[in-house]
């Protein structure tokens, strides 16, 4: 019984031994995936900020502007890509919506974001876009690769369609949860008018016309989760100018948006419990169940060896010869 014990023992160690590099390397990059029907939005808000009064074409302080950005999974355009692409594929629909104060549009700005839904690197395919315009992305955008490394990264900016370093600057606290804190700076770049202007009856085409240009610079600031890669916080300080052209009567350049904007309290708060919750499924595949699974292993292969020993301990006793009976005599 103890030998066969043994032999059990020892197949549960050789199979806990097998499954511990299976989970790590085969099982997480199969489970661990951006939902293609994921949805969310964001609220962020730049208070005091400096906004362009288009009836007067004059800068005015505000006391805030707010930044709805929100994403939405195309499941049917997702699996249509795979098809081609031989890989899983999340294809988001993303809209960056500002308004005033008084709840007017500023602009809005559409985009399609198509990226493998376990590496985050980008997939280029038809569709992939920034306001309706055509783009090819390099680097990462809104989302880390899971298990972020402390290294920078090339990070995909919307405004200017340019791929650029975003930098690591270091490893931090943010609400209770460890996190890396990347940087971005993007100079003073002329870029395009948002196809949905604020006036109505102006377009892009018409302002372009009077020789006024659009632009823009920011500083971009991520505090990273790395486990899963998602962002806790972000913030920016942005600013845009518009420059020369009639338009401006005579004038240089006039701000057209300068503020700091930041993730409203509440979203925060939703944001670092939701990634708290999803670093834990993570840690699950890349990290508790394969070192579990590897101990487990050991300690199944002690029990066997141990039970094998014990079956080949030769025994205390040994046996005495018997003496021989006395002959019988006649």
């Amino acid at each position: 019984m103890r030998r066969k014990a043994s032999l059990v023992l020892l197949a549960c160690a050789v199979f806990c031994a097998a499954l511990s590099p299976l989970l790590r390397w085969y099982a997480f990059p199969r489970l661990a995936r951006i939902p293609a029907n994921q949805y969310q939005d964001m609220v962020l808000t730049a208070r005091n900020a400096t906004l362009l009064d288009y009836g007067t074409m004059r800068a005015r302080k505000v006391p805030e502007v707010t930044i709805v950005q929100t994403l939405k999974g195309d499941v049917e355009a997702a699996k249509n890509i795979e098809r081609t692409a031989g890989r899983p594929v999340v294809v988001w629909d993303s809209l960056s919506y500002v308004q005033g104060p008084d709840g007017k549009m500023v602009s809005r700005v559409p985009e399609r974001y198509i990226f493998d839904a376990h590496s985050q690197d980008p997939v280029h395919a038809t569709g992939e876009s920034v306001d309706g315009d055509p783009v090819k992305r390099d680097g990462i955008e809104f989302k880390w690769p899971f298990l972020t490394r402390k290294r920078d990264y090339e990070y995909f900016d919307a405004q200017t369609r340019t791929t650029s370093p975003i930098h690591y600057e270091g490893t931090r606290t943010f609400r209770g949860v460890r996190v890396y804190y990347f940087e971005q700076t993007i100079p003073w770049t002329k870029v395009p008018f948002p196809k949905t202007m604020p006036v109505q009856g102006i377009t892009p085409e018409s302002v372009a016309r009077t020789g006024t240009t659009r632009w823009y610079t920011t500083i971009r600031r991520f505090w990273v989760e790395p486990v899963t890669g998602a962002p806790v916080y972000g913030e920016e300080i942005h600013r845009e100018e518009l420059r020369g052209g009639t338009l401006l009567g005579g004038r240089a350049k006039v701000t057209a948006f300068a503020g700091h904007v930041k993730m409203r309290e509440d979203y925060i708060e939703h944001t670092v419990a939701l990634v708290k919750h999803n670093r834990t499924l993570v840690l699950m595949l890349t990290s508790y169940l394969p070192w579990g699974s590897l101990a487990l292993g050991i300690v199944f292969l002690a029990l066997s060896l141990w039970l094998e020993a014990r079956t080949r301990r030769p025994r205390d006793a040994t046996p005495t010869p018997t003496d021989e009976p006395d002959p019988v005599g006649a």
